[in-house]
């Protein structure tokens, strides 16, 4: 039941990262949860001890028009109140106080997503990882075999950049 809700790319691309968090926004989750943002978060404050702030907290209004001014589409939300956002373990503290079967299920694609998310980070800090020791260790090579790192880096730009496709078009002559 779970896999036939929301795909996990749709679930990614509400995922911000606010205060150094990955968050949602309430809205964003009401939605998908299939419940008004308001009786999210009347849900929420019933359930005030559930919700420290390193589970969720309202947006100030800097943060709130940085977040809007970075995407079209909530450029058109208008709101009485700043928002709310959920941390993972908030979204995962959302499934206990909204007891429906679609809150549940979707709170499950919610966490895997957040899962894909913090492996594919992981990997990625691995491979920079390496990437960084690989170039020390070649550094360290052309040092030893004495060879100019710095012509061996213009050589490498100048190839990527015949290899960048030229503009193509006519010009107009006057």
């Amino acid at each position: 039941m779970a896999n036939d809700l929301t795909p996990i790319q749709i679930i990614e691309n509400k995922i911000f990262v606010i205060r150094g968090l990955k968050v949602m926004l309430d809205s964003d989750l009401a939605y998908l949860y299939e419940v008004n943002t308001k009786v999210l978060n009347q849900a929420v404050k019933r359930n005030a001890d559930r919700f420290p702030d390193d589970f969720s907290f309202q947006l100030s209004d800097e943060e709130w028009q940085v977040l809007r001014s970075q995407f079209v589409t909530l450029n058109k939300v208008t709101r009485k109140y700043k928002p709310y956002v959920f941390t993972e373990q908030g979204v995962a503290m959302l499934s206990g106080v909204l007891s429906s079967k679609r809150a549940v299920a979707v709170n499950i694609q919610i966490m895997r997503t957040f899962i894909k998310l913090r492996e594919f980070a992981l990997s990625n800090k691995d491979l920079t990882q390496r990437l960084n020791e690989f170039e020390h260790r070649f550094i360290q090579y052309a040092k030893d075999m004495n060879i100019n790192v710095e012509d061996i880096y213009r050589q490498l730009n100048y190839l990527t950049d015949i290899t960048k496709p030229s503009k193509v078009g006519f010009i107009k002559e006057e």
